[in-house]
């Protein structure tokens, strides 16, 4: 079962339609019994970071998704998802965070040309040809993005991704069994889909 981790404020629904799409069994998890019950774990998310961490330390999720990482069961993360992992976010007047990476998590720098949030279309240029998620998805592929804060990882050869907008950035990571991407793969299209199934059959 496909667990994705509801912290009360995440956009769930569309995540678990595309794996209810796939064929999948996918369970929207709030509490420890259910998370613990999931063999992959998604964490989708919409919101602040701060927000974020504070609705998983309220539901007690924290533990059981730390505990489910290091018993080797695959985890991604999907927007919000993805900056989590890391140390620390400047979102809200900044928080802590996961800290699996090694890296911050910073809001872009507003010009005439690049607006922020950042929505809409933009490429991944793919860091590494092993990313099992990346499987059969050519490199500078267009994936969907809505956000306004990036990630800077110090891992680079955690880095499965890397994007532009006004500031490269990284857009995906590979972390032993830990997976996560900052742009909607239930959102991307054919591209997308690709990208869960290929999660799916990890």
């Amino acid at each position: 079962m496909i667990g994705i981790i509801d912290y009360g404020s995440g956009n769930l629904r569309s995540v678990y339609n595309a794996f209810r799409y796939l064929g999948q069994d996918v369970e929207v998890c709030e509490d420890t019994a259910s998370l613990e019950k999931a063999e992959k774990l998604v964490l989708p998310g919409v919101g602040s970071s701060r927000d974020a961490m504070e609705g998983l330390e309220k539901r007690g999720l924290i533990e059981p998704i730390m505990e489910g990482i290091d018993k080797g069961k695959p985890f991604l993360g999907i927007c919000l998802g993805l900056q989590l992992l890391f140390e620390r976010s400047a979102e809200s007047g900044g928080c802590e965070c996961f800290g699996l990476i090694d890296g911050e998590v910073k809001l872009f720098p507003a010009t005439p040309k690049f607006k922020v949030p950042q929505i809409g279309w933009n490429t991944v240029k793919l860091m590494r040809d092993d990313c099992p998620i990346f499987r059969g998805i050519g490199d500078e592929s267009y994936f969907y993005f809505v956000h306004s804060y990036y990630c800077i990882s110090e891992e680079d050869e955690c880095t499965a991704g890397r994007t532009e907008y006004g500031v490269p950035y990284t857009s995906a990571l590979w972390k032993d069994d830990i997976y996560a991407v900052q742009f909607h793969p239930e959102r991307s299209q054919e591209n997308g889909i690709k990208l869960l199934r290929n999660f799916t059959e990890l």
